[in-house]
């Protein structure tokens, strides 16, 4: 690497933690900040949902937006944005005010994260220099998940809750110095329209469906709106599909979502993030409900394993440059299957269970953080420069919704593992239901290896043979 792009690697890489801490550093502070601005056990929820629903609809327009428009100049939009919204929600004094700052960090997230990630590949050419970039950014996307719920849960603890939102600020000001000095500007060669038709209809259906989930988590997958909602996502993302395939200038064109790497690699990635997501929920519900550890030693037993995605995102690109990224997306999915799978040996004894959370984690996070940087080496690969703005909002996309779709899922099947215990005692119930839980994501993670392996790694295998002869 040159000197000037290891000064944009740093910018981008601080920016890619602040984002990634910033989606978990409330999770343990929640209780505290409900009973501090009066929410209500049943608005709580909402903290959450506000910064989800403009995260995961926005991303793709937002990314597209960035190629047509300058990724700097919207990467800096993003982040001004973020420092507002940290600002706000740090001095809130009422849930309304709280709840309009989570959507601006969460709209912050969906201009910025996609638009940096294409910084990114631009910055470095195809090849080893990009998958060593983009190792670590899996290291620093990873580390920043797990950082931000010890984060959160110290601030908490010795300060204030308001400080998960004010650490934006001063952070935010360097990247946006940073990004000034070193990080030239870029878009695409050609200046188009944007599709305003299929912009309205692909951020509709993801908020629609984004909403739905969200939802089924709150009330239950047996409530009639959840599936209305679902529906409703349904048939605004299937006008999407046609509009794009009527449009001069589509917003998505659909030779890009029919590439094999496109597919298959976001695939692979959601897989992972959703059920490492719902691991990481699951054990909490475990640490808390089982062992009745209060939520500050959850979130450091939690995040202690998070140092093993750093360092499995920073010697990945070792490994992708010896099997290739389908092999490396398909091994990682195993691995973390097997390291989530040894919590069906969690039993009710507080040692026992702690280090078989800490070991299971390990190992688990550890998979993870290979099939970060492999999925996004897939889903990037093969495409114009022109284009990366939108195939990083589509990987930005995959992980918005992953995070936002498998705790809901693997909840459900806790709560209904739960109910059918209810003769047992309420930390016993919990022990059954988390045990489904982990048997559920394990299984559905070795599907997803399988189905990766069958048609992204033969498939590579396939063409490559066909292309030397």
């Amino acid at each position: 690497m040159t000197g000037r792009q290891k000064l944009a690697l740093a910018v981008l890489l601080g920016a890619q933690f602040m984002l990634a801490a910033d989606f978990s550093i409330l999770t343990v502070s929640l209780p505290v900040v409900g009973d501090s601005l009066g929410f209500s056990l049943d608005q709580l929820q909402w903290i959450t949902t506000g910064f989800a629903l403009p995260a995961a609809g926005f991303t793709l327009l937002f990314g597209r937006i960035a190629d047509l428009a300058g990724r700097r100049k919207i990467f800096l939009l993003g982040i001004g944005l973020l420092a507002a919204g940290s600002l706000l929600g740090g001095v809130a004094q009422s849930p309304g005010v709280l709840l309009t700052a989570r959507v601006i960090q969460g709209t912050a997230t969906a201009i910025s994260v996609p638009s940096a990630l294409a910084l990114l590949t631009t910055t470095f050419p195809e090849g080893p220099l990009r998958r060593r970039a983009l190792g670590l950014n899996g290291a620093l996307l990873g580390g920043g998940f797990s950082a931000g719920a010890v984060l959160g849960g110290a601030l908490t603890e010795l300060f204030s809750w308001r400080w998960s939102f004010l650490i934006n600020v001063p952070v935010a000001v360097l990247v946006l110095i940073g990004t000034l000095a070193v990080l030239p500007e870029g878009r695409a060669r050609t200046r188009t329209r944007l599709d305003v038709p299929g912009a309205a209809a692909v951020t509709a259906g993801l908020l629609a469906l984004v909403f739905g989930i969200t939802r089924a988590g709150e009330d239950g997958w047996a409530d009639a709106q959840v599936y209305a909602w679902l529906a409703a996502a349904a048939v605004l993302l299937v006008a999407f599909w046609f509009i794009e395939l009527r449009s001069a200038t589509p917003l998505v064109p659909v030779r890009v979502l029919k590439r094999r790497t496109v597919r298959l690699g976001n695939f692979g990635g959601f897989a992972s993030i959703a059920m490492t997501t719902a691991t990481s929920f699951s054990t909490t519900l475990y640490m808390q409900k089982v062992l009745d550890f209060p939520a500050f030693t959850t979130g450091v037993v939690i995040g202690l394993p998070g140092l093993l995605t750093v360092l499995g995102g920073t010697i990945a690109p070792r490994l992708l440059g010896r099997i290739g990224p389908p092999a490396v997306l398909a091994l990682s999915l195993v691995v973390q299957a097997v390291g989530y799978g040894l919590l069906l040996l969690l039993g009710d004894t507080s040692t026992t269970g702690v280090l078989l959370v800490l070991l299971a984690l390990s190992v688990g996070f550890f998979g993870h953080a290979y099939s970060l940087v492999s999925y996004m080496v897939s889903a990037t690969s093969g495409l114009p420069d022109e284009e990366q703005g939108l195939a990083t909002g589509l990987t930005t996309m995959s992980m918005q919704i992953a995070i936002t779709l498998g705790i809901p899922v693997i909840s459900a099947v806790i709560a209904a593992r739960a109910s059918a215990l209810d003769g047992r005692s309420a930390a016993d119930a919990m022990l059954g239901g988390v045990h489904a839980g982990v048997a559920v994501l394990s299984a559905f993670l070795l599907l997803s290896a399988l189905i990766v392996w069958l048609f992204l790694g033969r498939g590579r295998a396939a063409a490559e043979a066909e292309a030397g002869a």
